[in-house]
């Protein structure tokens, strides 16, 4: 039955991405759709008896589900087309990953209780990023439209859906807001993962190319973060730091699964 859930979900978040801006009540309420569906397709897959069903695909379909939530309530308040559409072409693929890339059972009888927690943390922390770098791009097309303003007004679905963004440093604002948020969590996400981790994951602290990466953006974020604090890092600086921040992010699990389900067909949590 999920994967039928799957794709309607992913019909629905397609459909919305290209409505008109005009049909606003509609898009809420087709987005709003589409979340339930996904998150309830999510649930059925994921959860299952003493279990957990993880993969990349899983965690990348997880992470763009929060992030379209974010969209979704951001929108509420502000005019956020160019992020809608940005964001739900992604979800409407990622929705649809699980199904090709289904991931595999860990049984949570070897974990200890705190594992989901974990895991939540985690993915809550990656889809706040997520939603941060969605952010960052149409930040970095503001900022050029703005240094390269021709006298021929641009027409388009995704060039209408740009000039009616907030302004620069409103977009400013909450993409730090994001960030901060988001290095909240991560910095959750590090620490149950360095101090829990025996208790996590049965097996002590290590350094692999999972942890190299995450320390990384975690790195990269806590600079981005005290570079604003004390110099007023803005601008182009402020959105290659979340960009890096956020790549190496994805490189950390998503990246390292998928050369472990895919490329290797590994099976390692």
């Amino acid at each position: 039955m999920y994967t039928s859930l799957f794709v309607l979900a992913a019909l629905c978040y397609a459909v919305c991405a290209f409505l008109p801006s005009q049909r606003r009540q509609i898009i809420g309420v087709g987005v709003l759709i589409g979340w339930l569906l996904h998150g309830a397709a999510l649930w059925m897959d994921v959860i299952a008896p003493s279990s957990l069903r993880l993969g990349f695909a899983l965690m990348l379909s997880a992470t763009l589900w929060i992030s379209v939530a974010a969209y979704w309530l951001e929108n509420r308040n502000l005019t956020l087309d160019g992020l809608r559409i940005l964001v739900l072409p992604c979800a409407a693929v990622g929705v649809l990953l699980p199904l090709v890339f289904p991931g595999s059972l860990v049984p949570l009888e070897e974990h200890s209780v705190l594992f989901p927690w974990h895991i939540a943390i985690a993915t809550l922390a990656y889809s706040t990023f997520t939603i941060a770098a969605f952010h960052a791009v149409l930040m970095a097309i503001q900022e050029t439209r703005l240094h390269t303003r021709s006298p021929e007004k641009k027409v388009g679905l995704f060039a209408l859906a740009i000039e009616r963004l907030p302004a620069l440093l409103t977009m400013e604002k909450l993409l730090f807001r994001l960030i901060g948020f988001g290095f909240v969590l991560l910095t959750l996400t590090v620490l149950s993962g360095v101090v829990f981790s025996e208790e996590v994951f049965g097996k002590a602290f290590k350094w692999d190319h999972k942890t190299t990466f995450t320390m990384l953006s975690w790195l990269v974020f806590g600079i981005l973060l005290v570079g604003r604090h004390l110099r007023g890092w803005r601008g182009k600086t402020a959105l290659t730091f979340t960009l890096g921040g956020f790549g190496m992010l994805l490189l950390a699990y998503v990246g390292s699964r998928f050369v472990l389900e895919v490329v290797l067909h590994r099976s390692i949590v």
